[in-house]
């Protein structure tokens, strides 16, 4: 049995007109010059500064009305923290605790409260300043 005139559609076929046309990234060929690459690696950049080891780690849970922080104090260098509460409600008063002291290897709770609803409230840390005189 012949298989002439038989049609597969598209297998036998061939394109008809001009192929399509080469754009600029294929008409040229990749070259490279070996004598542009470095014999040895190049020289590696600094690391950047490592994170400064300072401030207490903090926890904050609000619960309703009230906040509560537990902080650990991790490094050699005793941080003042100040916990930060804001209120929901325009007319609950915003409070910020007194700095609170943390020696080092220690730990603290700090507490606040709104009357209604808390908003946020979060721990900032400042160092002691080195006494008068300095």
């Amino acid at each position: 049995m012949a298989l002439t005139g038989l049609l597969i559609p598209g297998a036998l076929e061939k394109p008809r007109g001009p192929g399509p046309a080469l754009g600029p990234e294929t008409a040229a060929q990749a070259s490279v010059d070996l004598a542009e690459i470095p014999a040895e690696p190049p020289v590696r950049p600094e690391p950047p500064a490592g994170r400064e080891l300072y401030g207490s780690d903090c926890d904050t849970e609000i619960d309703g009305s009230q906040v509560i922080a537990y902080c650990h104090n991790g490094y050699p260098e005793t941080d003042l923290l100040r916990l930060h509460v804001e209120c929901e409600r325009w007319w609950d008063v915003d409070g910020d605790s007194a700095l609170v002291p943390l020696d080092p290897a220690g730990r603290t709770r700090l507490t606040g409260r709104c009357w209604k609803e808390v908003r946020t409230a979060w721990v900032s840390h400042q160092r002691p300043s080195a006494g008068p005189g300095a």
